[in-house]
């Protein structure tokens, strides 16, 4: 069975999408398309801008979901998928891929996500970083051991690296005790603020109602989301996940060996980079899958 998989924040290089944007038609005219529905070109920042244009939040997250919709649409007949995933903003690129949300009101609730996380992070001195070897219940723990500062296990990306997210006070105290407590390494992640922590309910509260309004069609594969692992097919229980996701922290390594469960053979990462790729090939997947396949 084939499974397609799509890259969150932090894939984003200069350059991105512009081959695509030069060599396909559709690309170009869906490119030009978004760039009318964002009040802004978009595209030129995506194909010229500076990193540093390309980490605003209300630039990265759009920008991502250009590349990896895009590139879903310019295949045509031959993508026919039988699960898809997103990692956290690549939610929304899946439920596209899987025709539960249209194009069009996809990156319109992702700008509105974009904006709303980016207002949020705004707000507050805030972070996320990447732990390394060390037990992802014991970082769990520590994180909560903190307080007042907010910081919590964001992403289970793999058996050896887990996300945590919050202030950047709380993420300094709680790097000082993951390192003493065998912690290879806490590097701080480029992104705006904190992601998938309580730090983010204004923006949750904020895409609520969006999402809410926003029409959602059945889906014609199964999306596994973030929020349970678990695969979805009900419209209004993937809204509900969809809104969750925000504040609660992602399970990648969980949402991966749900999918292998459940038949996966084939992962194909459709998106810039090969960040999924890499993460993937980092789980304990057995000798089930058969190949990691990237469209960049």
């Amino acid at each position: 069975m084939k499974a397609c998989v799509f890259p969150g924040q932090g894939a984003q290089y200069t350059g991105m999408g512009l081959s695509l944007y030069q060599s396909m038609p559709k690309a170009k005219y869906m490119f030009e398309k978004a760039n009318d529905i964002l009040g802004f070109n978009i595209a030129d920042i995506m194909f010229y801008g500076s990193e540093e244009d390309l980490t605003r939040t209300k630039v990265t997250q759009p920008a991502i979901f250009l590349h990896s919709t895009i590139l879903t649409m310019c295949m045509g007949d031959d993508f026919c998928p039988d699960m898809v995933a997103g990692h956290s903003l690549g939610e929304f690129s899946a439920l596209v891929a899987n025709k539960c949300l249209k194009f069009e009101d996809g990156l319109h609730l992702v700008a509105q996500r974009a904006m709303a996380m980016q207002k949020a992070c705004e707000e507050n001195e805030s972070g996320m970083a990447a732990v390394t070897n060390l037990n992802s219940d014991i970082i769990s723990n520590i994180c909560k051991s903190i307080s007042p500062e907010i910081v919590v296990a964001a992403n289970y990306n793999h058996p050896n690296q887990t996300v945590i997210s919050g202030s950047l006070k709380g993420i300094a105290q709680a790097t000082e005790l993951l390192l003493a407590q065998g912690a290879r390494r806490v590097l701080p992640l480029k992104v705006g603020g904190a992601f998938h922590s309580p730090l983010m309910e204004k923006a949750k509260n904020s895409l609520a109602s969006a999402i809410e309004h926003t029409h959602f069609y059945p889906p014609v594969c199964p999306v596994y989301q973030n929020y349970t692992a678990l695969p979805s097919m009900e419209e209004e229980e993937i809204k509900a996940n969809l809104i969750a996701q925000l504040t609660a922290p992602v399970k990648w390594m969980q949402t991966i060996q749900n999918m292998i469960h459940d038949g996966a053979t084939d992962f194909m990462e459709i998106g810039p980079g090969e960040i999924l790729k890499s993460i993937i090939k980092k789980i304990d997947i057995t000798t089930n899958v058969d190949s990691i396949s990237t469209i960049l």
